[in-house]
């Protein structure tokens, strides 16, 4: 061999580490992690079964007569669904949690493969440096031979081909490894995401148990005393709806188009993440019958107790009534302002989690659906004003209790539809 061989053969050696096989250890403990995150995507799959199930034996309650085994069923079977979303939930922050794992140990594969890389070309130069330090043409010129000189320079040839494949691998390792911290990125935010979601889901659980010991509290667990309740809210709607229509009868605004944005799918976002309209705005068979003014300034979302309801747009809080007067009004409402001119209304809310000057960003959640004030059963009433038309007035319950309420002239409410 000659003397440009040897640190040839040297650095094919050290090439050698760099081409090794893969630890058969990690590659088990990845397949094992990977295992347990398909056990827990199918484990998923039949609880979002389960979850579509429950939906549907609360649909069936709500198409029967209100009655207070109906909304005490409605609630236990609310409560079941709302645990089983829990164990979802809990399922893909185990999976995040197992991914994460399992990146984690391919970014020390990764590591490691580039510190070998590494390594191997260094030990390799410096062989090279010790052993060759005449240059390669007085080693060609005082070659004893043609094919000696020949072989020196095929073999440094093969040489420089192979230090340029190490580096393009190690300039590959280097990608796959910047690929894999940016995926472990990813799936940390989306388990923030979703821990934020068992924390909601948690919140949902506890309203729901408050709304059902406060019904069983104030009825006595007595149908009577239920249907009485009934009767006053549906009295109060009545008297609320009456007295909205004569202050808006009041008001008057000359409408500028070029004040609010022109209407336009997806303006606003969806205020609730499953979308289903039980009443919709203005004229309709059913507003005709159940409002004195003919015509429904909002529309009606279906939406359990504890439901996360969120802001449709980025905006600042305008006014909110966070105490309700029982059976009177909107209930507890949150009203937000938006830069575009529009303003948003969340009306017969369980629970308020902003404040009044509050700058809120679009999906943010800014309460819990509820039952408050007139509502008969638990739903969302989502309204859309021209914000500068908004006026404040006094309106005194059927209690006497004397509350604020927003109240805007008819041509000032826009369908939230046209929109959304």
């Amino acid at each position: 061999m000659t003397r440009i061989g040897y640190p040839f053969f040297l650095f094919i050696c050290f090439a050698g580490l760099i081409l090794g096989a893969p630890n058969s250890v990690r590659a088990d403990a990845a397949s094992d992690i990977q295992a347990q995150i398909n056990e827990n995507n199918r484990q998923v799959e039949l609880l979002k079964a389960e979850i579509v199930a429950f939906q549907k034996e609360l649909d069936v309650l709500g198409s029967k007569k209100s009655t207070l085994q109906s909304a005490i069923s409605s609630l236990a079977i609310s409560q079941k669904q709302l645990a089983t979303q829990i164990k979802v939930t809990q399922n893909k922050i185990a999976s995040a949690n197992l991914k994460i794992k399992e990146l984690s140990l391919s970014i020390g594969d990764k590591e490691a493969s580039i510190a070998i890389n590494q390594d191997a070309i260094a030990k390799a130069l410096r062989s090279i440096a010790e052993n060759e330090r005449a240059p390669m043409i007085t080693k060609l010129i005082s070659s004893d031979s043609f094919s000696e000189a020949w072989q020196a320079a095929d073999e440094m040839a093969q040489f420089n081909r192979a230090l340029a494949d190490d580096i393009r691998s190690l300039r590959a390792v280097r990608t796959e490894l910047a690929a894999n911290r940016d995926e472990v990125s990813a799936t940390k935010a989306n388990l923030v995401a979703l821990q934020n979601d068992l924390t909601l889901q948690k919140k949902s659980v506890d309203i729901q148990k408050t709304t059902q010991q406060k019904l069983l509290t104030d009825t006595k667990n007595q149908e009577t005393a239920y249907q009485k309740i009934l009767a006053t809210k549906k009295a109060e709607e009545a008297a609320f709806e009456a007295a909205l229509f004569e202050l808006e009868s009041q008001l008057q605004y000359v409408l500028d188009p070029s004040r609010v944005p022109p209407a336009g799918r997806g303006v606003l976002r969806w205020p609730v993440s499953s979308v289903f309209i039980t009443q919709e705005f203005g004229k309709t068979s059913s507003s005709r019958r159940l409002y004195v003014s003919g015509t429904h300034n909002g529309i009606d979302f279906r939406a359990m107790i504890g439901t996360p309801i969120r802001a449709a747009l980025s905006g600042t809080v305008l006014s909110i009534n966070y105490g309700a007067i029982q059976n009177c009004q909107y209930g507890k409402w949150v009203l937000i302002k938006h830069p575009n001119g529009l303003a948003t209304l969340y009306a017969h809310l369980s629970d308020i989690s902003v404040q009044k000057g509050a700058t809120v960003y679009a999906g943010q959640v800014i309460g819990f659906s509820g039952d408050t004030g007139y509502a008969t059963g638990p739903h969302l009433h989502f309204g859309v004003y021209i914000a500068e038309a908004i006026s404040f007035k006094q309106y005194t319950c059927w209690n006497k209790a004397v509350v604020t309420i927003p109240v805007a002239p008819p041509n000032a409410y826009l369908n939230p539809l046209s929109y959304l």
